[in-house]
């Protein structure tokens, strides 16, 4: 089962501790075989919208910093208990914040 596990930014600062930890923890998974790919996401980026045929293309979507996407992590794991317990692991690292973890299809 692949999960996307979609993180919102952190209250808390980096600092080298957290690169470490969070260096660890992706080679670990990388190890493993669960990671399949990671990476960070551009603020706002591009809302491609369709209505009614008519198909506009706009910079946005404009959300609140807090609750733009800040980065993202594909993995593949034997169920949504071990995808939750990942994110959870994750937060631990990271500290403060919010994400989300959706099954991927296909």
């Amino acid at each position: 089962m692949r999960y996307l596990m979609i993180s919102k930014p952190s209250s808390t600062p980096p600092d080298q501790k957290l690169f470490t930890e969070m260096g660890a923890f992706i080679e670990e998974l990388t190890a493993a075989g669960v990671l399949l790919a990671t990476g960070g996401l551009e603020p706002g980026g591009i809302t491609v919208r369709s209505v009614g045929g008519e198909i506009t293309v706009t910079d946005g979507p404009f959300a609140e910093a807090k609750e733009a996407a800040a980065g993202f992590a594909l993995i593949e794991v034997g169920s949504k208990e071990e995808a939750i317990e990942l994110a959870r692991r994750f937060r631990k690292i990271v500290g403060d914040g919010e994400g989300t973890i959706q099954q991927v299809f296909g």
